[in-house]
């Protein structure tokens, strides 16, 4: 049987890693065909030294002529570099699923690119969906190409709606975590650190994506993604905050019945059920004891103390660019955190001024959502300092 060839951007993070592992692991199917990453040159190397594919890309292109040496005794391995080679490696002729693993606005292009030559899309970046979640669904219905959610609680959704055919979702309901700060006060959050955010309770996940399940922002843009794939509006999806992450999400339908998909927080299940659906393969690793777990605990969300979830329902509600604008402000806010230029709760407050003073557009094309991008950056910019 022909191995499917994957094409991994992104793959140097937390879940480009973990989806090698369960590539490693059944490597009688799978096969990687190219791999990608921003900055990190030698781990990119590494990993094309291992897994042999075709070709690799470094994003950033000050990185070349050094990824270039690393590999220079590997001439089977093609090296490229810069934004355009990551839009036309995932139109390579042979790969036949795109694992979206970038973080952030860049990986909205690539995803593009990759559904227009109707490669399966394993998406793991969310912001695709934050941003231009009605023009990634139109262009996927368009070319016939299937998104598989690589989110654990998307994933979860996923996994409830198999076999439920045209039966109607009357509620999602999106676990949280609550991030390391669900039981502090406002007036500690005013004093916490990037090294406390990192801290994360259950999941071992980047540092950008770790921030944001601190602010809940991670989940917000989480309900807008749930939105675009399942189909459903804003008032369908309720947030719960489930601090042991066993319970990865759960679907409700018309008749009261409730479907939840629960495991160990374990990022490899939803990266290999993406690859191999409808099949379950074996993995490796543990397994959930529910006896062990004894209890299984849900909350309401403090949209006052984690307004960053209230604007991205804010975002929603808005609908157009709004959603772009929120991510752009966003980001900036993320890294300014994590480089001591902004408190933790001033990061909502940044995010909320940008949304005020970038212009508004409620129908957007591409062309506007990358200008979006490029004017809610420079504010919030502007706001820090």
């Amino acid at each position: 049987m022909k191995k499917k060839q994957i094409c991994i951007l992104g793959s140097t993070g937390s879940i480009g890693t973990q989806a090698l592992q369960v590539i490693e692991e059944h490597g009688d199917l799978y096969e990687v065909y190219a791999l990608t990453a921003n900055n990190r040159v030698e781990q990119l190397a590494e990993q094309a030294r291992k897994f042999r594919p075709a070709a690799v890309v470094i994003a950033n292109e000050q990185h070349y002529e050094r990824l270039k040496a690393l590999l220079d005794d590997v001439p089977e391995v093609k090296v490229y570099a810069g934004a355009r080679a990551l839009d036309e490696i995932v139109e390579a002729g042979p790969i036949d699923m795109v694992l979206t693993a970038m973080v952030g606005f860049a990986g909205l292009s690539p995803t593009i690119h990759a559904i227009r030559a109707r490669k399966a899309i394993a998406l793991a970046n969310k912001e695709t969906l934050v941003v231009a979640g009605e023009l990634i669904c139109q262009l996927a219905q368009q070319y016939h190409v299937p998104i598989l959610p690589v989110d654990s609680e998307h994933s979860a959704i996923f996994q409830s709606l198999v076999g439920e055919d045209q039966n109607p979702i009357e509620k999602i309901l999106l676990t949280a975590s609550g991030g390391p700060f669900r039981q502090m006060t406002m007036e500690q959050l005013q004093t916490v650190t990037k090294a406390d955010a990192l801290r994360h309770p259950t999941w071992d996940m980047g540092a950008k994506i770790t921030i944001d399940s601190a602010t809940m922002m991670n989940k917000g843009f989480e309900v807008i993604e749930a939105k675009w794939l399942f189909g459903v509006g804003a008032a369908q999806i309720q947030v719960l905050v489930h601090p042991q992450s066993i319970v990865h999400s759960a679907v409700q339908f018309k008749d009261g019945a409730v479907k939840a998909q629960l495991g160990v927080p374990d990022m490899r299940l939803p990266i290999q059920y993406a690859f191999s659906f409808p099949q379950r393969l074996p993995l490796s690793g543990d397994r959930l004891d529910l006896f062990a777990a004894q209890k299984l605990e849900f909350f309401e969300p403090d949209l006052n103390k984690f307004r960053c979830l209230a604007l991205a329902f804010e975002a929603i509600a808005r609908g157009g660019n709004m959603p772009c604008i929120v991510n752009a402000a966003n980001e900036i806010v993320n890294r300014a955190f994590l480089e001591d230029r902004c408190t933790f709760l001033q990061m909502g407050e940044i995010i909320e001024q940008t949304m005020a003073r970038v212009a508004f557009d409620k129908n957007p094309n591409y062309e506007t959502y990358v200008a979006t991008d490029a004017e809610a950056r420079r504010v919030a910019n502007e706001l820090i300092r």
